[in-house]
């Protein structure tokens, strides 16, 4: 019997991951829509995080949480181990009223971001704060029933996989937190990046009982329905290209054609195969421009001080032996930025064995649908525009659901936000950098007093909650500063509020 259920596991498993490869490689023109994330996931080989590379000040705890928080049907009330961790190295304690910083984990473990996002833990001596870090469910250790892949398989419990439970998960590990903690008075600060950036500023307007305020950093909240152009996010990386070096930005401008122009050949995948030394032979040309197209986005993205990836692809590009032609250039490019390897994976992008891509494939294709694609004008990418009702008829072969492309904005809003936020949102920080392809789905103007956008023109996605460094330009400095002093205000006020409205009880 259990070798029968082994074997079925393992069926399944292999199905999905050919659905998940074969939706990756949609036909012709749509290319895989950036991912998010506060942190770059590269190609490039880093350390993996252990628990003894994570400071001891960090406890991990499981909480029992609730499957469905909005039914009352037999199976809503089951459970899952949902993962939380704690510091309390810097806490001066419930008896002064002390705040809660909560980092509200995304579509990823929660291991890298217990090192890799230093807001927290940079800031939490001067606000004598206690630290705390929460999963997402269905990613990480936080998946129902143990296994992601049995998640995944059962149609009814994936249901559950939305962001709407999401945020009330961390709305139950909060108060349970408080109340562990005997912290009732204790002013709670959410803060996330990208996704997670998105539901930090959601959490504010859904739980404003819970959160006194969120730092929603490089969130595009409004990269949904037809609220940012479609084609923003492509064109932000054009710029940003263009800004770095105009023959860099030529070259991949000219680029495209050239592939075609070779895979026209009669033995042409083999000569892109061997140029590009593909750890497959190249079955069509797409699978080669997904992987550039990647490449590119995710260095603009991600274009973070010291270092500059996007001028390390330029670097490549323009550095190559004079002579080399154009593709000969943008694999110098390739291989500056991701490295010097016996191969290249072109699927290293859309790995359907990586959990985040598989989570992520879920949740975009149910609710985050962000309709991203590439321009026809001014653009150094070849023309790709979003394609809805294809991208609708994929879903719906994968996993048997309709997207809902409008819920999003249904739910936590959206359209006219000045004029709806201004009458009754408060205390959210909108941070973004310009140079971040998705700050045109950001929030980049005030709404309110007290409802801000921080934004600097140098700035890459979610820069502003890394790790502070000696070698950080001033104006990531000043930013940071910023963010502090707004925070500072909001639990002044709090304060001031507790002395005077403080239950009795």
């Amino acid at each position: 019997m259990n070798r029968a259920m082994g074997f079925l596991r393992h069926s399944f498993h292999q199905l999905l991951l050919f659905s998940l490869i074969s939706f990756s490689c949609v036909c012709g023109t749509q290319f895989s829509i950036p991912r998010l994330g506060a942190l770059r996931r590269t190609t490039r080989t880093e350390p993996k995080i252990t628990s003894s590379s994570v400071s001891k000040d960090f406890k991990t705890f499981f909480y029992s949480q609730t499957l469905d928080h909005f039914n009352y049907r037999p199976e809503s009330y089951t459970t899952f181990p949902q993962r939380y961790v704690v510091n309390s190295k810097y806490w001066s304690g419930a008896n002064t009223s002390a705040p809660i910083l909560v980092f509200f984990g995304e579509e990823t473990s929660l291991d890298n971001d217990l090192s890799d996002i230093g807001f927290l833990t940079d800031n939490a001596p001067r606000f004598k704060a206690l630290l705390v870090y929460i999963e997402h469910r269905f990613y990480g250790k936080s998946i129902p029933f143990g296994s992601r892949e049995a998640a995944l398989r059962n149609a009814s419990i994936r249901g559950y996989f939305t962001s709407a439970q999401a945020i009330a998960d961390y709305a139950a590990i909060i108060l349970h937190i408080k109340k562990t903690f005997f912290a009732k008075n204790s002013p709670v600060i959410v803060i996330g990046g990208s996704y997670g950036g998105m539901l930090a500023a959601w959490f504010r307007l859904k739980y404003p009982h819970v959160a006194l305020g969120a730092l929603a950093s490089s969130a595009p909240i409004l990269y949904f329905d037809d609220l940012a152009p479609q084609v923003g996010y492509y064109a932000i990386v054009t710029k940003d290209f263009k800004e770095t070096s105009e023959s860099c930005y030529e070259t991949i401008r000219e680029s495209w054609d050239e592939i075609d122009k070779v895979a026209s050949k009669s033995n042409g995948l083999s000569i892109l195969s061997m140029k590009f030394k593909t750890c497959k032979k190249l079955k069509r040309t797409f699978d080669l421009k997904d992987y550039l197209d990647s490449i590119y986005s995710e260095a603009a993205q991600y274009d973070h001080p010291p270092t500059y990836p996007l001028s390390i692809v330029c670097g490549g590009i323009d550095g190559a032996p004079k002579g080399t032609d154009i593709l000969g250039r943008i694999f110098a490019g390739v291989v500056a930025y991701v490295g010097n390897k016996s191969c290249y994976d072109m699927n290293a992008y859309n790995h359907p064995s990586d959990e985040t891509y598989m989570g992520w494939r879920w949740q975009t294709c149910s609710e985050m649908v962000m309709p991203i694609g590439h321009g026809n004008n001014d653009s150094m990418f070849p023309p790709a525009p979003f394609n809805l009702n294809r991208f609708i008829r994929k879903c719906k072969s994968l996993f048997g659901v309709q997207p809902q492309p409008h819920w999003v904005t249904t739910y936590y809003g959206g359209h006219d936000l000045k004029l709806i936020l201004h009458r009754f949102a408060s205390n959210i920080i909108f941070s973004n950098g310009l140079r971040d392809p998705y700050s045109s789905g950001g929030v980049l103007e005030n709404i309110s007093d007290s409802v801000v956008a921080v934004h600097t023109i140098h700035g890459s996605h979610c820069l502003d909650i890394l790790p502070e460094k000696k070698s950080d330009p001033q104006w990531l400095v000043k930013q940071r500063k910023t963010e502090v002093q707004i925070i500072e205000a909001w639990l002044a006020k709090y304060y001031t509020d507790l002395l005077e409205f403080r239950d009795p009880a």
